[in-house]
């Protein structure tokens, strides 16, 4: 069975593109356009076997889905990617303390994204 990634973006265009980057690579992919609703699926027992996030979205940002997403038992150690315009590195220093695992800055080069998933997921 394919690994399932499960990607949150409030832009319907950055959804649709990092999908079709991870279904050519056999990815089962997820999608939500809010944190809330990420985090809903995910208590209501979505397996992913990663997390891709944008930052800055409506109520819930990037940061505070994966604090609360590494409540949850199958997320504590799951990769979590966080994909963003931002740069900055205090941004970036309280993603990692929230849990990220990782941060790549869009516009997403889809050979870049497929490496990055490849070593956090192994066997993709």
């Amino acid at each position: 069975m394919a690994e399932t990634i499960l990607i949150v973006d409030d832009s319907p265009t950055m959804l649709m593109s990092i999908e079709s980057i991870l279904k050519k690579i056999g990815v089962q992919v997820e999608k939500a356009d809010s944190g809330e609703q990420a985090l809903s699926r995910l208590s209501q027992g979505l397996k992913a076997r990663m997390m891709i996030t944008d930052l800055n979205m409506g109520k819930m940002n990037g940061i505070e889905l994966i604090r609360e997403a590494r409540k949850l038992a199958h997320m504590k150690f799951a990769p979590i990617l966080m994909l963003t315009t931002e740069s900055q590195q205090d941004k970036r220093n309280e993603a990692k303390a929230a849990g990220a695992t990782g941060w790549i800055v869009k516009p997403v080069d889809p050979e870049n994204l497929v490496k990055v998933v490849r070593q956090l997921v192994p066997g993709l």
